[in-house]
C-alpha cells in the first residue's frame, strides 16, 4: 500500500512524498511506515503507541476517526493511506 507523507514530516523519509509498505490493517501498516523510518515515530505515536491526536489518517477517502475498527480498519495493497497533521493557530485581528 502507498502511504502519502506530508511535506513537514518528508525530512524522516528522505524527502519521499509517497512510501509503499505492507499492512494488514491501518495500525499494521502506520507500524511498518515507523520500523522503516524511526524517526516519524514520535511525530506520529504518543508514550503509549496510541495515534497522536492531531494526526489525521485517511484510508483511500475515508477519516479512519469515523471508521467503524477506527486503526484496525482492513487494508488492501491497492489502498492508499494519507497522513494529515492538523494545522493549529492564526489570528483574529480586526
Amino acid at each position: 500500500m502507498k502511504i502519502h507523507i506530508p511535506t513537514p514530516l518528508r525530512t524522516y523519509t528522505g524527502g519521499l512524498e509517497t512510501v509503499s509498505v505492507s499492512g494488514a490493517t491501518v495500525h499494521g501498516a502506520l507500524v511498518q511506515l515507523t520500523t522503516t523510518y524511526p524517526e516519524l515515530k514520535a511525530n506520529l505515536f504518543n508514550a503509549d503507541g496510541k495515534l497522536r491526536s492531531f494526526v489525521n489518517v485517511y484510508l483511500n477517502e475515508d477519516d479512519i476517526r469515523y471508521l467503524p475498527e477506527k486503526e484496525a480498519a482492513p487494508t488492501q495493497d491497492s489502498d492508499e493511506l494519507t497522513i494529515i497533521p492538523s494545522i493549529a493557530g492564526g489570528c483574529c485581528c480586526l
